[in-house]
């Protein structure tokens, strides 16, 4: 039986001898100091950039925009009087707040769980032995690359109302035209699936690392016990994704929220239909600062209340997200 190692000392207690000479016991001192220091320091160091960054281009305008909603800030004008939280009251007295708020949740739910649902199926295909493989998994990709703007103006004519593509298809099919443009949840559905057409494959390129990484231990147990596909993908696959598909819910829940470019660019006027029906929180705000109301306090008193939803939404979410892990944990344990 092999004689046990002893323990290896940390480089906290790690102890110099001590020279004889005056001078250099107080140079050893100042160097075991200084490595004391370098142990301790180093790490945060080494992290700090990316606080410092962030400090600046991301807490410091978060800071700033809070001290602009507490005043009558006027985009020509500049600062004016400290009013406190009145501009909050006057946002959330607006019924197009309101409005706004109902179609940012109405085209996130349209958007962001079929796009997670896709996501996932189709990068368990390109997980699959596909020939020309890396072909297809860049071509999910190219509508990524595709500019905003671009990609809504495209599917804003394929929406139109009188001859667009997909109601001359409906035609063909011998149903009624539907009015793209005029009714709130058509007109979601038609922005949702821009938002989808540009996220799918994004999303399905950072699904398909994650399945990468999942041991192949696991799918040849699983064929050994008489798992098909499908079992093995419900059973194997979407467990280990767990982690994953948490970090993409989130991410799409904060930019699901933060929607502007393709419903801004979804017809010629730009300000979310005649009677707002597709108009977005960050429509809203846009409206509020740089509209008839010119108010950079109103505007930013609405980008802190998106802000806090986020964060509110954000939060449920993962509480969610992690109780059914922890209840498939349980159930898998037994």
């Amino acid at each position: 039986m092999a004689a046990p190692s002893p323990a290896r000392p940390q480089t906290e207690d790690v102890v110099l001898e001590s020279p004889t000479d005056p001078y250099g016991s107080a140079r050893w001192v100042r160097r075991n100091r200084r490595g004391r220091w370098d142990v301790k320091l180093s790490p945060y160091l080494y992290i700090s950039p990316f606080f410092i960054v962030f400090a600046i281009v991301g807490l410091f305008p978060l800071v700033y925009t809070a001290f602009v909603s507490m005043h009558d800030w006027h985009l020509i004008g500049g600062q004016g009087d400290f009013v406190g939280f009145q501009n909050y009251v006057d946002v959330l007295g607006q019924p197009r707040f309101m409005t706004a708020l109902r179609n940012t949740f109405s085209i996130f739910l349209l958007s962001s769980v079929p796009q997670v649902i896709i996501a996932i199926i189709l990068a368990a295909v390109l997980d699959a032995n596909l020939r020309a493989r890396t072909f297809w998994r860049m071509g999910v990709l190219l509508p990524y690359v595709v500019a905003p703007v671009a990609a809504a103006l495209i599917f804003s004519k394929l929406f139109g109302d009188q001859a667009g593509m997909f109601n001359a298809i409906l035609g063909n099919l011998g149903i009624a035209p539907v009015r793209w443009h005029a009714d709130p949840l058509s007109s979601h559905l038609a922005i949702a699936t821009m938002v989808n057409f540009r996220w799918t494959g994004y999303n399905t390129l950072i699904f398909l690392a994650a399945m990468q990484a999942v041991p192949r231990d696991l799918y040849e147990a699983a064929v050994i016990d008489g798992a098909n596909r499908l079992r093995q993908f419900l059973s194997v696959t979407v467990p280990m994704l767990r982690p994953t598909i948490i970090f993409v819910v989130i991410t799409s829940t904060i930019g699901g929220l933060q929607i502007f470019d393709e419903p801004r660019m979804f017809d010629q006027l730009g300000q979310g239909g005649a009677d707002r029906q597709w108009m977005t929180v960050t429509m809203f705000l846009y409206e509020l600062g740089w509209g008839s109301q010119k108010s950079f306090g109103r505007a930013s008193a609405v980008a802190w209340i998106l802000f806090l939803i986020i964060v509110a939404i954000g939060l449920i979410n993962f509480a969610i997200t992690r109780r059914i892990a922890s209840t498939s944990q349980k159930g898998g344990s037994r």
